[in-house]
């Protein structure tokens, strides 16, 4: 009698064994596994193989879990036959189940989800000795399984259509957790790495009418004057009309040929500013950030003219405006203060019309469509299907726009509160 509970007893821990494994196996991160194993740690190396031969491993383990639990079911109820009679199937049943359901299921399931990592690093070594010797029972299995899926018509080896690498990491960005305003800020910035190759530079781009341009046409003097009182460092300089741009002025370049070497300045008539400037780089606005950054990259260019499918100047894209879909809004001390969002005491927003939709859903967490439009304005105009007037409102995906200020049919301003 004692011997038998001793196996019985054995034979339970043997399954809660098992059991956690499987758990601690299955949930452990893949990607904390691999950073480890590149470490140099061995035990997270044969987790990461166990888990590429998922089937192997759930296999054997079903395997031990289920010979060790039909044992320690089949030597209780001969025990409990023996001192009861018929009634012990029942004894045995009932107490099997118990024993089993809460000591070498839940107990170590339990506790294996809530230390998966630790876990399965420390059985790795013994799991990995049980799948290559069970490897032979397994195998055999596996290939009634798949013989049992043909028949049924059902593809083992095809891929989850709804999962791919890229969604699985955005679960797990919006996953990460910790102080609140820094977890948010780290979240946009890595979601918005995975936007890069969705994203078209007609989104981001400075639009024209925002754009600094010169006439190259007029006296050097002229010029000059106009450049330098701009605050940005590359001005396109145009000839005839704003759309036939035909080159690039760079400041830099410029201030040398102001000054000459002997530091005296030289008469801004001797001063051939085409012959200073640099051809202009043209793009287009179908391009993707995560292209149009890798151009920057090989041609060593921070700057690039948009234009449309017509040849038509749509704006410019530097490379800071690329990194701020990363970071953020990058400022210095030369930038323009443009007006974008001003709180206000009610819980409302005043929102200049060129402000991005990826801006405000970034800042304030809003899921606001950016397929139709780049802009508030142009979100208002495309939902609206019409030119608003002044004090009209509209209620869109969960927010109530308010038209402040229309400058022609531009929308320059409006009120954005959020729906109750």
């Amino acid at each position: 009698m004692l011997i038998i509970l001793s196996a019985i007893f054995v034979l339970l821990l043997l399954s809660a064994f098992f059991s956690g494994s499987e758990t601690a196996l299955t949930a452990a991160s893949r990607p904390l596994m691999h950073h480890m194993e590149q470490k140099g740690n061995r035990r997270a190396g044969l987790v990461n193989r166990l888990q590429a031969k998922r089937e192997r491993l759930i296999g054997a383990i079903l395997l031990g879990n289920n010979l060790v639990n039909i044992l320690a079911s089949a030597l209780a109820t001969s025990m409990l036959i023996t001192l009861y009679g018929e009634p012990g199937v029942a004894y045995a049943t009932i107490g099997m189940t118990l024993l089993v359901l809460v000591f070498a299921e839940i107990l170590p399931k339990t506790y294996a989800i809530h230390h998966a990592n630790r876990m399965s690093l420390a059985i790795a070594p013994l799991v990995n000795a049980l799948v290559m010797v069970l490897s032979p029972l397994t195998r055999a299995i596996n290939f009634l399984v798949r013989g049992i899926l043909r028949v049924f018509g059902i593809d083992y080896q095809a891929n989850d259509a709804y999962v791919s690498s890229a969604e699985e990491l955005r679960g797990a960005i919006d996953l990460h957790k910790g102080k609140a305003d820094t977890v948010k800020h780290e979240r946009a910035m890595l979601s918005s790495i995975l936007d890069l190759a969705e994203v078209q530079v007609g989104e981001i781009m400075i639009h024209r009418k925002d754009v600094t341009m010169v006439d190259v046409e007029q006296p050097t003097e002229k010029i000059i004057e106009e450049v330098l009182s701009s605050p940005f460092t590359r001005i396109p300089l145009w000839r005839g009309q704003p759309d036939n741009i035909v080159c690039v002025l760079h400041v830099k370049a410029l201030f040398g040929a102001v000054r000459t070497s002997q530091g005296s300045l030289k008469d801004p008539a001797d001063i051939d500013v085409i012959r200073l400037s640099a051809k202009p780089w043209f793009v287009p606005e179908q391009t993707t950030l995560f292209d149009q950054l890798q151009a920057f990259r090989s041609r060593r260019e921070h700057f690039a003219l948009v234009v449309d499918e017509y040849g038509s100047l749509m704006g410019i894209v530097t490379l800071e405006d690329i990194l701020e879909e990363i970071v953020g809004d990058i400022s210095d001390e030369h930038d323009i203060v443009m007006p974008g969002v001003i709180p206000g005491g009610d819980g409302s927003y005043v929102v200049n019309g060129s402000v991005t939709i990826r801006d405000l859903n970034r800042r304030f967490g809003w899921k606001l469509p950016d397929e139709e439009a780049a802009t508030v304005a142009g979100l208002i105009l495309h939902d609206s299907r019409r030119i608003p007037d002044i004090g009209q409102v509209f209620r869109f995906h969960g927010l109530r726009f308010e038209i402040l200020q229309r400058k022609r049919q531009q929308i320059t301003s409006i009120r954005i509160t959020e729906s109750e």
